[in-house]
C-alpha cells in the first residue's frame, strides 16, 4: 500500500543526468509518426525537395522552440514545465487552461494513441491481438450510423499503458532504464534502416527520378492525378506547406516532456536546456535522414502511394523482401513502448504541480515512498484508457493541433514579457539568438496556426473548444478553494 505519511513529506529527488534528459526527450519524441506521416506530405507536395523541406523547417521550428526554453527551464527549475511557465509568465488562469486541455487530451489522447500504434503493429507479428481482431461492435443510429467497436489492439494499448504506468509508480528509476534501453533500441534500429537503405539497395535510379525535378510542386490525389500548385496560384504551395508540417510537427511533438520532470534532473539550470538542444537535434537529424531514405527507395508516387499510409514498411518491403513487414512492426513497436514510457513518466508531473496550486484535484498533489506522484499518474492512466476505448483518440488530437501551437507561442511570448516584468531572476541560460529566434519562432507558429483556422477550421475549432471548456471549470473550482 501507498505510505500516505511518506506522501506528504516526500520530495522530488534529482538522480535524473543529462544523458537521461536528453534520451527522455529522444524517447519521448518519436513515436510512430516518423514511419507513416511522410505518405500525407508527399501527396500535399509531390516533389523530393519540398518534403525534405517540410522537415527541415519543422525541424528548425522546433529547435527554435527548445533553444528559447532553455532560459525557462532555468529560471523556474522545478516539476511542472510548460504549466509552470505559463503561470509565471501570465497567470493561474492561463496555465490552469494548459493544464486542464493538457489533462483532457493532449498528453493523454497521445498516450492513448501511441498505446493502440504499440497494438496495431503487434496484430502484423500476432494477428489475434492486432486491429483485425473485432471483439464487440455495436451500430448507433444518430442522424449519421456510428459504429462503436472494440479491438484487441485497444486493450493490447491499454495493458501497455496500465503496465508503465505501475512501473513508474515504483520511483524514477525503474522508468529511466526502460527509457535507457528503449530509446537506445529505436535510435540503433533508425539508424541501420537509414544504412541499409543506401548500402545495401542497388537500384540508384530512383534517387536520380526523384531528384530530378525536385522543386516541382505537385499535388498527388487519391486517384494518381497530379496537379501543379502553380497553376492553383502560388499561395497553394504555401497553404500545402502549412498543412503538411502538422504531421511533421506533431511527430517531433512531446520535445518538451524533459521540463515537465525538472524537480528530479541533476544541475537543471544547465541540464535542461542541454537536454532540449541535444534531444531535438538528434532527432531531426534522425527524421530527415528517414526521409532521404524513403527518396533513395521509393519514388515520392510510391511514397504518397504507400499503403495505409505505412510509408516505412512499404521501404522495409523494398529493401529486405517480405521480412521488411515484420522488421517495421517490431521496430514501431520499440518506438512506441519507449515514447509511452517518457509520456506516462513526465506527464503526471503537471498534475502533481498543479495540484499543489490548488488547481487539480488535490491527491495528486502527494508522492508515495518511492518520491513519485504514484496518485497522479494513477489518474493519468485511467482517463487515457478511457480515450483508448473511446476509439476518437486520433480525432482529438487532429483537434488539438490548432490549441497545442498556440500554448507554444504563448509560452515562448512569456520569455519576453518576463523579461520586463522580472528583470532580475536569475537567467542561468539565455534564450539562444534573443529576441531574434523567439520572435522567429512565434511569427511562424502564428501564420501556420492562421492558415489552419481558414482551411481546417472544424478541427481548429474543436480544439479551442476543448480549451474553452475548461474556463467554466476553472472559476468553479477557484470558488470552491476560496
Amino acid at each position: 500500500m501507498e505510505n500516505n505519511t511518506a506522501g506528504s513529506t516526500c520530495s522530488f529527488k534529482r538522480s535524473l543526468t543529462l544523458l537521461d534528459g536528453a534520451l527522455l526527450v529522444i524517447g519521448s519524441m518519436i513515436g510512430s509518426g516518423i514511419f507513416i506521416v511522410s505518405a500525407d506530405i508527399a501527396r500535399s507536395v509531390g516533389s523530393a525537395g519540398w518534403l525534405i523541406a517540410v522537415w527541415l523547417i519543422s525541424g528548425f521550428i522546433t529547435l527554435t522552440a527548445a533553444l528559447s526554453y532553455g532560459e525557462l527551464s532555468g529560471m523556474y527549475p522545478q516539476a511542472g514545465g510548460q504549466y509552470v511557465y505559463l503561470r509565471e509568465a501570465f497567470g493561474k488562469f492561463y496555465g490552469f487552461l494548459y493544464g486542464w486541455s493538457f489533462f483532457a487530451v493532449i498528453q493523454t489522447g497521445t498516450i492513448a494513441a501511441v498505446g493502440v500504434a504499440f497494438g496495431k503493429f503487434l496484430g502484423y507479428l500476432v494477428p489475434q491481438l492486432g486491429d483485425g481482431n473485432v471483439l464487440f461492435s455495436k451500430t448507433f443510429n444518430f442522424s449519421t450510423p456510428y459504429e462503436y467497436h472494440i479491438t484487441a489492439a485497444q486493450l493490447v494499448g491499454i495493458g501497455t499503458i496500465v503496465f508503465l504506468t505501475f512501473i513508474n509508480t515504483r520511483g524514477v528509476k525503474s522508468g529511466k532504464w526502460i527509457q535507457f534501453v528503449f530509446t537506445f533500441a529505436k535510435i540503433a534500429a533508425m539508424a541501420a534502416l537509414i544504412i541499409f537503405g543506401f548500402i545495401f539497395f542497388k537500384d540508384h535510379s530512383i534517387w536520380g527520378s526523384n531528384w530530378q525535378d525536385a522543386w516541382r510542386a505537385i499535388k498527388i490525389t487519391n486517384t494518381g492525378a497530379m496537379i501543379t500548385h502553380e497553376s492553383l496560384g502560388t499561395g497553394a504551395l504555401v497553404v500545402a506547406m502549412c498543412g503538411a508540417m502538422v504531421g511533421a510537427l506533431f511527430s517531433s511533438d512531446a520535445w518538451n516532456s524533459v521540463t515537465f520532470i525538472a524537480g528530479e534532473i541533476k544541475r537543471p539550470e544547465r541540464n535542461i536546456g542541454l537536454s532540449l538542444f541535444i534531444g531535438t537535434f538528434v532527432v531531426t537529424l534522425l527524421y530527415v535522414s528517414m526521409n532521404f531514405m524513403y527518396l533513395n527507395v521509393m519514388s515520392v508516387s510510391e511514397i504518397g502511394g504507400a499503403p495505409s499510409d505505412r510509408v516505412a514498411t512499404a521501404a522495409a518491403l523494398k529493401i529486405f523482401g517480405s521480412d521488411g513487414a515484420k522488421i517495421i512492426a517490431l521496430l514501431i513497436m520499440v518506438s512506441t513502448f519507449g515514447c509511452n514510457n517518457g509520456l506516462i513518466l513526465s506527464g503526471a508531473r503537471v498534475y502533481y504541480t498543479m495540484a499543489k496550486d490548488s488547481l487539480f484535484l488535490r491527491t495528486a498533489g502527494t508522492l508515495n515512498g518511492k518520491g513519485v506522484p504514484a496518485k497522479a499518474l494513477w489518474m493519468q492512466c485511467i482517463w487515457a484508457c478511457g480515450l483508448c476505448l473511446s476509439g476518437q483518440y486520433g480525432n482529438l488530437l487532429n483537434y488539438i493541433v490548432f490549441t497545442v501551437l498556440i500554448f507554444y507561442i504563448l509560452t515562448i511570448a512569456g520569455i519576453i514579457k518576463l523579461r520586463q516584468t522580472q528583470p532580475d531572476i536569475p537567467r542561468p541560460y539565455k534564450a539562444f539568438g534573443y529576441p531574434v529566434i523567439p520572435v522567429i519562432y512565434i511569427l511562424l507558429a502564428a501564420f501556420i496556426c492562421i492558415i489552419l483556422l481558414f482551411t481546417q477550421t472544424l478541427y481548429a475549432g474543436l480544439g479551442l473548444a476543448i480549451v474553452l471548456i475548461g474556463i467554466p471549470i476553472y472559476f468553479v473550482t477557484q470558488k470552491k478553494v476560496q
